[in-house]
């Protein structure tokens, strides 16, 4: 049967397939096998119909012959290996590679190789298209079709009611998961869909669908269940709504949730026949034969002998992703034809993978590990094995109460001992069982599957234990002090270590914007760390006390330390008071000197600091604000204006005849001429008010809270005439005068640049104003 995304064929490529190839090609070669019988390209040994290679044997299959024949693609998910074809009433699996462009309908030719599985299939090299055409026409199947392989990766149309649809992940991909109810039994549907509004109205609903059959198998690659792959949503039909949506059932009582349970089973009972490998009475039984082995449940506790040749007959069921009979019932045939225990390793024993013909789920093995613990409870006596770093458990179930049970076997821990019994896993995915590593016991038949390989090492984990607890109390006495010596070097190491980390911290935030008086007080907290807990505190010159000083200093001895500047006065000084009974060390006034040391580079940092900060926002010569800082402070309240739907004015002031100061008196002079100028017209301002040197002999004043303009044209009035009075200067007399021009905002420019224009051009009108009056008074005299 085809496999799905949960599936895989068995693999090729070794010994054997090797020379089953040469022995198939042989055969070709010969009158028994000619090409024209098999379908195949004359000379060429290439299989080219697909009906012959659904009809190849297992052992022609496994054998990897060259295929390349012609097909309609049913069934294709760009996310996954998986493709379905069809030809006439021929299908097939075929593996592939992901994100092809390949679409229902088209038309293609595979090359590639058949593979044994379930039933022949295809591994892909090479798939080209050939054209786009109609889809075969979905044959109508039933559930006995179905179970019975007979519409094998075929496309087909059911008819079912659907139990439950839910978003899964089939590994990376999401998808739809629908379990479906036919007449006969249920089926499993995928759609590559993760829609989840597409799924409304489908529970209880009777509809039909059209998919490809696929297959759910064991590690065994034995069938277990239908899954049918459906390539959209739209190829599932509701026939009939469901009688009532699930969420308007009524609320059932949890104690009569069985009343409404209602089942059918018309499942045959069928009959196999093996030998007895394992056998639990009243509970179950495991019959093996060759490659195949069974799980039998069974309520009969009929004396059996383990190695017999026995029938059973039961009910197929298929739990957990593994295959099994119910209700069984044994005959034993007294035949005794006991099965060998195959050797095993831990990761053959873990890994299922449906692709593998050699799966051990049920099978009789034998497995070597190292006993690490054995505990007996009340059902059963667990031995916890490793092997190569990984842990199993071998489990013996206890006999019937009625019977008499042996004292647990008593094993060393460490010894090396091989268990013989049966794999079972402890559990696997119900969606996809394959593909996996799962845990696994071993079921021991009786004491007899435990074997002694080798006693536990001299080197086992309780003699080593011992050695070093004598060797410890031989040595204790020597070792104490060394313990001392070293819990005082960690203790040390681990004190610099913390020093280093906040010395480092304080670093970083002397280069941030911490508040200085925050750094200070992290300095005093890690000197009285270094010091034992000795308070500290320090006293800047002209500043606060910052951190931990007594109330009263003459109950302690205080030693302090002057914080130096790279130039100049003193910053201040760091303290520490101590125990007035202990003696000054030289350690202390080292602490307190890298203390002040790094209280000196605080300080100085962020006195730099403040004074770059300054030097960006002030004039130097006037100690007014600078341009910079002007058209900030505008932007600002341009947008709380515009916030608040208020005004504010603008003033422009240009020096008159600034020029003939600095030729006729000096430079000098003309800088002692600007600073009383901004001297004279800061005091005209109000306390909101910013009056800023534009460069030269340019000002301007923000007049942030006004209600007119006859407000603004006041003060401006008022600056102006704040320079009526001459100026003396180095014992000369200059005599000042300015040209001033006003903006309002939002009248007179709705911006910065555009109310300083508006402002500088206001200037530039009373300056040629001012001009043309000095001019006509000349020519008057």
């Amino acid at each position: 049967m085809g496999e799905s995304a949960a599936t895989n064929a068995y693999p090729a490529g070794s010994i054997r397939t090797t020379l089953l190839r040469a022995l198939v090609f042989a055969f070709m070669l010969s009158s028994a096998w000619t090409p024209a019988a098999c379908g195949q390209e004359a000379g060429a040994g290439i299989i080219t119909s697909l009906h012959v290679i659904r009809t190849l044997t297992k052992d022609q299959a496994r054998g990897g012959l060259p295929v390349a024949f012609e097909a309609t693609v049913t069934y294709y998910n760009k996310n996954d290996v998986d493709l379905f074809v069809q030809d006439g009433d021929d299908a097939i699996y075929v593996e592939t590679k992901a994100f092809q462009d390949l679409n229902p309908g088209d038309r293609v030719l595979i090359r590639g190789q058949a593979r044994d599985s379930f039933t022949p299939d295809v591994v892909s090299t090479s798939i080209s298209v050939l054209r786009h055409g109609p889809l075969p026409k979905p044959v109508v199947a039933d559930f006995q079709q179905l179970i019975r392989a007979e519409r094998d990766c075929m496309l087909v149309s059911v008819r079912a009611t659907v139990r439950s649809a839910d978003i899964v992940n089939f590994g990376n991909m999401h998808g739809i998961y629908l379990k479906l109810l036919m007449d006969g039994g249920p089926i499993d549907a995928t759609v590559v869909e993760t829609d989840v509004t597409k799924l409304k109205g489908v529970l209880d609903a009777e509809v039909q669908v059209t998919g490809v059959v696929s297959g759910k198998f064991d590690s065994k690659m034995q069938l277990i269940g239908i899954l049918l792959e459906v390539p959209s949503i739209a190829d599932m039909k509701i026939l009939k709504p469901a009688e009532r949506s699930p969420d308007s059932l009524p609320i059932t009582p949890m104690d009569k949730v069985l009343s409404s349970s209602y089942v059918r089973d018309v499942s045959q009972r069928v009959r196999v026949k093996g030998t007895l490998t394992y056998y639990q009475p009243g509970s179950g039984a495991v019959l093996q034969n060759g490659a195949k082995s069974l799980w039998i449940s069974t309520r009969s506790s009929v004396p059996l002998r383990i190695g017999d040749l026995v029938d059973a007959t039961g009910f197929p069921d298929a739990h957990e992703g593994f295959l099994g009979l119910t209700d069984g019932k044994i005959q034993d045939t007294n035949i005794f034809e006991p099965i060998q225990p195959q050797p095993s390793t831990w990761r053959q024993l873990a890994t299922w993978n449906s692709g593998d013909p050699d799966g051990h789920q049920s099978d009789l093995v034998s497995f070597e590990g190292q006993l690490v613990t054995a505990v007996r409870e009340g059902s059963q006596d667990e031995f916890v094995l490793t092997s190569n770093g990984k842990l199993f458990t071998a489990v013996y179930r206890h006999p019937p109460i009625d019977r008499d049970l042996r004292p647990m076997i008593q094993i060393p821990v460490g010894t090396r001992i091989r268990v013989t019994g049966i794999c079972m896993a402890v559990q696997a995915n119900s969606i996809d069982p394959t593909e996996q590593e799962v845990p696994f016991n071993i079921l021991l038949r009786s004491f007899d599957d435990i074997s002694v390989i080798a006693g536990p090492s001299l080197l086992s984990v309780r003699n080593l234990i011992f050695l070093v607890g004598l060797l410890l109390v031989l040595l204790f006495a020597a070792g104490a002090r060394g313990w001392v010596i070293e819990r005082k070097v960690r203790r040390e190491n681990a004190s610099m270590a913390y020093i280093e980390r906040r010395r480092s911290r304080i670093l970083e935030d002397i280069n941030g914007s911490r508040p200085l008086a925050e750094i200070i007080e992290q300095i005093t907290e890690l000197v009285s760390f270094r010091l034992h807990g000795a308070p500290c505190w320090c006293r800047v010159v002209d500043g606060a006390q910052l951190g931990n000083c007594p109330p009263k200093l003459d109950a302690f001895r205080i030693v302090h330390e002057v914080i130096q500047a790279r130039t100049g006065s003193p910053l201040g000084n760091m303290y520490a008071a101590f125990d007035p009974l202990t003696k000054q060390r030289t350690f202390e006034r080292e602490t307190l000197l890298a203390a002040a040391a790094l209280t000196s580079l605080a300080i100085e940092t962020r006195r730099l600091y403040t004074d770059l900060v300054r030097r960006s926002e002030f004039d130097l010569l006037t100690d007014i604000h600078n341009r910079f800082s002007l058209e900030s402070y505008l932007e600002s309240q341009i947008e709380e204006a515009r916030q608040n739907a208020t005004i504010f004015g603008l003033v422009y002031i240009d020096l008159n005849d600034f020029k003939q100061v600095n030729d006729i008196f000096g430079h000098q002079v003309g800088d002692l001429y600007l600073q009383e100028v901004a001297h004279r017209m800061k005091h005209q301002l109000r306390g909101a008010d910013m009056l800023a040197r534009l460069g030269g002999d340019e000002f301007a004043v923000l007049l942030p809270k006004i209600r007119n303009r006859a407000e603004v044209e006041e003060i401006a009035n008022r600056l102006e005439r704040s320079l009526d009075e001459p100026f003396a200067a180095e014992g000369y007399v200059v005599h000042g005068s300015a040209s001033i021009g006003i903006a309002l905002y939002p009248e007179d420019g709705s911006t910065k640049d555009s109310i300083l224009s508006a402002a500088d051009a206001a200037m530039y009108v009373n300056k040629h104003i001012r001009r043309e009056k000095k001019l006509a008074q000349a020519d008057h005299q």
